[in-house]
């Protein structure tokens, strides 16, 4: 009993991690007390104990799901938009919770200790974590709990991605628990070996920080407009009438005052694009008279013959024969789209407000435009560090995002701006990031907020931004870090598990 308070005591540690409490440092130490509850336990106490741990801090990293609720100005019950807050809570929460299950469940089995055991437990838990990143589930990695707040350590990310951080705050904590469980000479390795560690990727980060081989290029004066549009009001007509006289105010006055590029949110119209519609002529002919581009958020489709439809941005250029567009590819379960509609699809029709799902757009999708080569995402994308990777990789030479968010509590849109800064910082690339209701933003390729909207306002900014084509180790080689340490957890496993009297 005595561990699995501790095991929860720390996963509520890590859950206090980022917003809306921002206790980063916790994250450093969150994971000792399961380490150290870890020792010698069967692999099925180990999966009870890491799964409590996932439950804690998973559970509490994303209550801001329920915030959702309620859903009525969608038309469902009050109790139905209960149950679908709080089924999604706890699925969320329990696949999270599943993944530290899955690898305490594996340190127990595997029975290392000292070294071994901080190597191997380095390279499951990124490995589960690569996993998880395949699925369409995936929000809090460990490495997310740095940004952005700890933006010294967070530079580490331009080396193999975010799951650099995962690695290196699971090292820390295994150094610490090792420390814990040893005594004499051996505590004091450890003890030694985690501060060097911490003083290499301290230094590491601040001359990341603070020098800067590679440089900005082409200035350009980017536009935000947060249409502050409630969603309770955003689909019905006198919602989507506001948004189109607030984007299209917002347009005229970034225009007349020298914006050269300008961002509107996800869905900033919430209508299906066609260049001959009334509400979408009229940006068409302000981008024909003041000549500034705008990427302007609206429905579009794939297939015009199909009721579904595409969230996407549109590029309105007065020099654009055609009309460039990026649909979103990482959509949102039950938001957006019906999982295992097969199995649930029935239940969750019944439940859902969805009238017509979202079609994912291709994962290669490359942006060109008037400013050069471009790095998109629409909200959730924001989470997959691969999908910004890909773009960069691809010659993206600035990170445009485009989100709602308006339906969650204030601390989901302060962990989304998070998100980005992460980003940013990963790709060496600045970020435009446009929302609904907040937060807007402008990050530099170190994670530093150049500027942030406030929350629930309505607002109109313009910032110099910067074209940059560096490419960060991260960027050239993607995550070389976990199939490295994966290569050397199976010599160490296979040593000493499987042919022990073997030399080493």
């Amino acid at each position: 009993m005595l561990k699995l308070l501790l095991t929860i005591g720390g996963g509520i540690a890590m859950g206090l991690t980022p917003d809306p409490f921002r206790l980063w440092w916790l994250a450093w130490i969150g994971v000792v007390p399961l380490w150290v509850s870890l020792t010698k336990v069967k692999p099925l106490t180990g999966f009870g104990l890491g799964f409590s741990w996932g439950m804690a801090y998973h559970g509490m990293a994303l209550f801001w799901i329920t915030g959702v609720h309620p859903m009525t100005w969608l038309g469902v019950s009050w109790w139905h938009s209960l149950t679908i807050a709080t089924v999604v809570w706890l699925i969320i929460t329990l696949f999270g919770a599943l993944l530290s299950g899955l690898w305490a469940g594996g340190m127990a089995w595997a029975g290392l200790q000292g070294w071994h055991k901080i190597i191997c437990a380095c390279a499951l838990f990124s490995s589960l974590e690569v996993v998880w990143s395949w699925t369409p589930l995936y929000w809090t990695a460990l490495g997310y709990t740095q940004s952005p707040d700890n933006l010294i350590i967070l530079q580490i990310s331009k080396l193999a991605g975010q799951q650099t951080v995962t690695a290196a705050i699971m090292a820390v904590n295994g150094l610490i628990g090792e420390a814990v469980l040893s005594k004499g000479i051996a505590r004091k390795m450890y003890i030694y070996t985690c501060l060097g560690l911490v003083a290499i990727m301290g230094s590491y980060g601040l001359w990341s920080m603070y020098i800067d081989r590679a440089g900005d290029l082409t200035p350009i004066r980017a536009g935000i407009i947060q249409g502050n549009i409630a969603n309770p009001v955003k689909l019905r007509p006198e919602g989507i009438q506001t948004a189109i006289d607030n984007y299209y105010q917002g347009y005229l006055q970034l225009a007349q005052s020298g914006a050269e590029l300008i961002l509107t949110p996800e869905v900033a119209i919430p209508l299906r694009y066609s260049p001959d519609h009334p509400s979408f002529a009229l940006f068409r002919s302000a981008v024909q008279t003041y000549g500034v581009p705008l990427w302007l958020g609206a429905f579009g489709n794939l297939n015009p013959d199909r009721p579904d439809y595409t969230n996407s941005l549109f590029l309105l250029a007065k020099q654009e024969p055609t009309t460039p567009q990026y649909n979103k590819v990482r959509l949102v379960p039950v938001g957006e789209y019906i999982p295992f509609r097969e199995i649930v699809g029935g239940l969750i029709r019944r439940l859902s407000p969805l009238r017509g799902e979202v079609v994912a757009g291709a994962n290669d999708q490359i942006i060109d435009s008037p400013w050069g080569r471009l790095i998109m995402g629409i909200c959730y994308e924001s989470a997959y560090p691969q999908h910004f990777r890909y773009q960069a990789e691809a010659g993206g030479q600035l990170i445009l995002t485009a989100s709602n968010n308006a339906h969650y509590a204030e601390s989901m849109p302060a962990q989304h701006h998070a998100q980005d800064v992460a980003r940013a910082v990963e790709t060496d690339r600045w970020a435009v990031r446009a929302t609904n209701t907040g937060y807007s933003g402008i990050v530099d390729p170190k994670g530093r907020t150049i500027w942030r909207s406030s929350i629930n306002t309505y607002e109109v900014h313009q910032e110099t931004v910067y074209l940059r084509t560096s490419k960060t180790l991260y960027v050239q080689w993607g995550d070389w870090l976990t199939p490295l340490l994966d290569l050397i957890s199976l010599a160490i496993v296979i040593k000493l598990r499987l042919l022990p009297s073997a030399p080493i």
